[in-house]
């Protein structure tokens, strides 16, 4: 039997105030959505100037605020924290959500400009998804073992300690679409694998790589959860959906991925269904959804009442 549907949901934060976000945090929670999650980003994505809440002060406001959901990143990247530290910070995280909320959403990073503007390390893909792994093994340790040394090319630590331990190690998503390197880290580390939404086009294709890379290392697949970034635009009926549809397709370019209309969720509650099946016969259980709309508390609601209840008890993809 295949995985249950989970749904999680992005907050408010780029051009965002806290109180928006707070505001969205609690509807969501109380909503039923499974997960929360913000992008780990120090610059508004694509344009550095546009205001941003920085991803784990966000993520640690909000567990205070909240009860159920998980909290994660998409994606947090080697070079903005030492592992360590943030391994530390995340274990606090854990206690203050109260205990196995947490997802350590990982990956290599790829906006240039807010890695050289803050004076972070920006070598190339092939070194930064080297340092990812070297950051995933550190967090790993930190969080089970009694003192964890590691001595990697760009991270040591040397009987490093994390007291208090999370209270559920944090589940690890790794995200990123590229097929040999990154999925190899996730094939050895990850809980869930996520495919970004500018590869949604391409997911079959994503899903048979990372099962090479799991029979490569001798990782049972099926012990990976396959979990997909989109942007859904839901609407009443299919003529409103096709409308915000063109309006999404302006704003956001193909930055939350091209072929939307093709490829993507969207529609009535009836057509995005539809659309979330065709996702989960490929194998994909886990949704984080960015929903279209100035105020994404409303497509949020429509979605909770209208597309979330098709998904409940039902473990068969």
């Amino acid at each position: 039997m295949a995985r249950p549907a989970r749904f999680g949901v992005t907050l408010p934060q780029i051009k965002r105030t806290w109180p928006e976000a707070s505001a969205a945090a609690r509807e969501f929670d109380a909503l039923g959505y499974d997960s929360l999650f913000v992008c780990d980003h120090l610059y508004g994505v694509p344009m550095p100037q546009l205001p941003i809440l920085e991803a784990w002060t966000e993520l640690s406001a909000v567990a205070a605020i909240t009860e159920r959901a998980k909290l994660g990143t998409l994606v947090t990247p080697p070079f903005f924290r030492n592992p360590a530290v943030l391994a530390k910070q995340l274990a606090t995280l854990d206690h203050i959500a109260g205990g196995g909320r947490v997802i350590a959403g990982l990956g290599a990073g790829w906006f240039k400009p807010e890695f050289e503007g803050h004076g972070c390390d920006f070598p190339d893909v092939r070194e930064r998804l080297r340092a990812l792994e070297e950051s995933v093994q550190i967090m790993k340790g930190m969080w089970t073992d009694e003192k964890t040394t590691f001595s990697g090319k760009y991270y040591s630590v040397t009987d490093a300690i994390c007291e208090p331990k999370p209270v559920q190690p944090p589940e690890i998503l790794i995200g990123g679409g590229g097929e040999q390197v990154l999925m190899g880290i996730a094939a050895r580390h990850a809980d869930i694998w996520n495919n970004m939404a500018v590869f949604q086009a391409e997911l079959p294709q994503k899903i048979e790589a990372l099962k090479k890379r799991c029979g490569e290392v001798g990782r049972d697949f099926e012990s990976i959860e396959i979990s997909q970034q989109c942007m859904v635009v839901i609407g009443e009926d299919e003529e409103t959906a096709k409308a915000y549809l063109a309006k999404a397709a302006k704003v956001y370019g193909g930055h939350m991925g091209g072929a939307i209309e093709e490829h993507g969720i969207w529609g009535s509650p009836e057509g995005v269904i539809e659309r979330i099946e065709r996702h989960r016969k490929l194998g994909v259980s886990f949704f984080v959804m960015e929903f279209f709309g100035r105020d994404t508390r409303e497509p949020a609601r429509l979605f909770a009442e209208k597309v979330m209840p098709a998904f409940e008890g039902r473990g068969e993809a």
